[in-house]
């Protein structure tokens, strides 16, 4: 007790040691056996904390410089030179190929296909000329050497190493000088100075921070494979995310041959761009043109379905929405999506029933994407109101007629971006009838007749008007314009009366069913 204060706190600097959690990086001074941002039981692991500055104090003194600095418009760019990999989708992503020196995380669910790619990739890379190394962790060199031969990826100039040690395989980049360095993956590799098992927290950190500065000093390409948690994020500390360049993750159901690339993190390229491949036999397969996966081609035309356009980074892929309504005596009706965001489906559906007298109360609703896109574009909206009404209704949206739009709580449409990328998807897959919002009639291309609608239920009134223009105001009579006669008609006056509504008439078309301007007792 007789020392001074300062050497208290000074003591007690150097001894502490924080606590990380290994799946989301939280931090807690004290150990805990459950995580308190993401819940995982057994994941907190101590930290060591950092040596203080050497002469106390935490001040540092200032170096002589050894690299002036220079105007950003003399800096060369001779080295920094993007190499394609020979995969136009990855290109796509990484905004045109590889840049020397750049690290890029590769994350994904087990089994999604991440291996396969990134041995594609390696294999192009040797047949252009350039020394790749192949580095595992997780599987022996005559696995890796067996599915190359699945997928045709066997080339004299890939070669492969199975090491889970950074000491080893640093040394094997001096010795192989190789301009690709495949790291599969990066959660198998440790440090035999520090502590702690492979893969937790001190590891990931050291190992990255190493392989990084390696890769700038050789000017080293390096694609490292990253493990996900269960909300799929890549498994680590959020650090991991911030030291590398480039952070790419694989998606697609197990179940399905479809699997899409997206950039959460680009430092040379659009961060917003997603790839598509396809999970065949002979390996992983690019799909320049996804638009035909995502729209049904029985050529048959259903109630519950409507065709839209998202975007997905600068690319418009055509969606088909299609929607299921099913009456329920349960209190709870269930709302069930696929692909979509639920939120908002159940936005839409409030939409619907208080704005255009559509009841679903009383009905479970299930909602998904033809082909299992997983999208969250708001454009999309119009589509999906239109699937639930044409479900719920038991109509069948004319054929060959796209909807874009975002709703409003209001019911009204609003404009969304890149409404001339879309129309242009439209054309080109043959569709001839759009519902924009307001003003996006002047973007069409020839072919596509654009109808500008401004509110969901005048977009409901023109699905069934003889004439390509939107009626006038919501509500109001439509002189001169025969009703449109579909299959569903027939069958309609066939039906007996309902038994708790004797009076009332079949439901013969869109504009019959909505009534006057103010939402009614539709459906109820």
């Amino acid at each position: 007790m007789s020392d001074p204060p300062s050497s208290l706190v000074g003591m007690a600097k150097t001894g502490t040691s924080s606590f990380e959690c290994d799946g989301c990086g939280w931090t807690t001074p004290k150990w805990a056996g459950r995580c308190g941002r993401c819940g995982a039981w057994d994941t907190v692991q101590p930290v060591a904390a950092a040596p203080s500055a050497p002469g106390g104090g935490g001040r540092v003194t200032a170096a002589s410089v050894v690299v002036p600095a220079q105007p950003i418009d003399q800096v060369s760019l001779a080295r920094v030179v993007t190499w394609p990999t020979g995969v136009g989708e990855l290109d796509r992503v990484l905004g045109g190929g590889i840049v020397p020196g750049s690290v890029v995380l590769l994350g994904g669910e087990p089994g999604v296909g991440k291996s396969t790619l990134l041995l594609s990739v390696a294999a192009r890379a040797a047949r252009q000329g350039r020394a790749v190394l192949y580095a595992t962790g997780e599987e022996t060199p005559q696995q890796v050497r067996l599915r190359a031969e699945r997928i045709g990826a066997v080339d004299g100039g890939l070669k492969l190493a199975a090491c889970a040690e950074l000491a080893e395989l640093l040394g094997l980049v001096v010795a192989e000088q190789p301009d690709l360095l495949v790291v599969d993956s990066i959660q198998t590799l440790h440090a035999a100075q520090l502590e702690g098992t492979p893969g937790g927290v001190a590891h990931l950190r050291a190992v990255t921070a190493a392989l990084v500065a390696e890769a700038k000093v050789r000017q080293m390409a390096c694609l490292l494979v990253g493990h996900v948690t269960k909300d799929g994020s890549v498994a680590g500390p959020r650090t991991l995310e911030h030291l590398v360049d480039a952070v790419c993750l694989f998606e697609g159901d197990k179940a399905g041959a479809l699997r899409l690339l997206r950039a959460t993190k680009n430092r040379f390229g659009p961060a917003d761009e997603v790839g598509c491949f396809e999970m065949a036999p002979g390996g992983i397969q690019e799909v320049p043109d996804p638009s035909g996966l995502f729209l049904e081609a029985t050529g048959q035309r259903l109630s519950g379905s409507c065709a839209g356009v998202a975007m997905e980074g600068r690319r418009a892929m055509a969606i088909e929405i299609q929607a299921l309504v099913a009456s329920t005596h349960a209190s709870n009706p269930r709302r069930a999506t696929s692909g979509l965001d639920g939120s908002r489906l159940a936005m839409v559906l409030a939409v619907l029933q208080r704005r255009c007298g559509v009841s679903l109360g009383a009905h479970d609703v299930y909602a998904s994407t033809v082909g299992g896109a997983k999208l969250a574009d708001p454009a999309l909206d119009l589509a999906l109101a239109l699937a639930c009404a044409s479900a719920r209704w038991d109509l069948v949206v004319p054929e060959r007629t796209v909807a874009l739009g975002e709703v409003g709580l209001g019911g009204q449409i609003r404009p969304v971006p890149a409404l001339s990328a879309r129309l242009a998807e439209a054309a080109r897959l043959g569709l001839t009838t759009a519902l924009v919002p307001p003003g996006g009639g002047a973007q069409a291309p020839a072919g596509v007749t654009a109808i500008e609608v401004g509110d969901l239920r005048q977009a409901m009134r023109t699905l069934t008007a003889g004439s390509p223009e939107p009626s006038p105001s919501v509500g109001a009579a439509q002189p001169g314009r025969p009703a449109q006669e579909h299959q569903h008609v027939a069958r309609a006056r066939e039906r007996p009366a309902c038994r708790r509504h004797p009076a009332r008439r079949p439901r013969e078309d869109w504009a019959a069913l909505l009534g006057p301007a103010r939402a009614g007792s539709l459906g109820r």
